[in-house]
């Protein structure tokens, strides 16, 4: 292993400050591209979309449990997975990266406090995706089997991805989708809310007339604490 030098106290904080300043810039560089996905145009959602839950047939629109804002991931587990690590295969194991994807899902309490539900859907059949769940411990995570052309329709049908939708009423609309090493990010509350239509809903956002905010710390919360 070739080693960096080993340096003062005071050359370490110099060359740390010098990076710093191009941490703050890919800061804002990505606060900036947030607020480019809030302007992104809508698409409607024209087809009635069927999935299988614990308790039965949901739609597209049950999958907001309420809320404005759904963010869908199209989880690699099913017969046609081939992306395993080490042993174990089909129907015990699910494609190694989904999984660690899983393995990093913040507390849904937090994305829900924004009006905004999380879902996963794969196609292996819902008695499965509970087996998993249950063995993975990922309990706290929603998960339906995708039952038609939902991961066709939405470009997460031959891997994995991440599409965001919002809804006026009962009409659903897609705003915007992350797939390949975009979501390597997602599970982490915040780059959630950054890939939707709505964003972290925080008064210092560059966010277009009308949309929700309000100033952070104040909405943030302990998850055993929120109400509803």
């Amino acid at each position: 292993m070739n080693s960096p030098q080993v340096v003062s106290k005071d050359e370490w904080k110099a060359a740390r400050e010098e990076l710093l300043v191009k941490e703050k810039e890919l800061t804002r560089a990505r606060d900036a591209l947030a607020a480019e996905r809030r302007r992104m145009p809508w698409l409607a959602v024209e087809k009635e979309y069927e999935f299988e839950g614990p308790d039965g047939k949901m739609s597209l629109l049950d999958l907001f449990e309420g809320r404005r804002q759904l963010v869908v991931y199209r989880f690699y587990y099913g017969p046609e997975v081939t992306s395993y690590a080490g042993d174990g295969s089909y129907p015990e194991r699910a494609c190694v990266g989904c999984s660690f994807v899983a393995d990093q899902v913040a507390h849904p309490a937090h994305l829900n406090a924004r009006d905004t539900s999380l879902a996963f859907v794969s196609r292996a059949p819902e008695a499965e995706i509970q087996g998993l769940k249950e063995r993975m411990g990922w309990e706290l995570i929603r998960w339906y089997e995708i039952t038609d052309d939902f991961d066709a329709d939405f470009d997460v049908d031959e891997w994995h991805g991440t599409n965001a939708f919002i809804r006026e009423d009962d009409r659903i609309f897609r705003t915007y989708w992350i797939d390949g090493r975009g979501d390597e990010q997602m599970g982490n509350t915040w780059n959630y809310l950054d890939m939707t239509a709505l964003g972290r809903q925080e008064e210092w956002e560059d966010s277009p007339e009308g949309y929700p905010r309000t100033p952070p710390y104040q909405w943030w919360n302990y998850h055993d604490q929120y109400g509803g």
